[in-house]
């Protein structure tokens, strides 16, 4: 089992821990709906990605059509 030899100091141990925060979201405006999304993603609200429609969305099919 391990054992350290020497105290730990707290300036050390937080400097070792500086790179473990998270990082906040990057959210851009959608080009089609103007909400917001994750970058290079689908657009969750209106199924765009860019100009192009990728996704029917559930409120746009007809179920009574079939």
């Amino acid at each position: 089992m391990a054992v350290q030899q020497n105290k730990v100091s707290k300036s050390r141990r937080n400097n070792r821990r500086a790179h473990d925060s998270l990082v906040a979201a990057n959210p851009n405006e959608c080009s089609s709906c103007g909400e917001l999304k994750r970058p290079h993603h689908v657009c969750p609200s209106c199924g765009n990605y860019g100009e192009k429609e990728i996704v029917a969305m559930n409120d746009e099919i007809d179920e009574d059509a079939a």
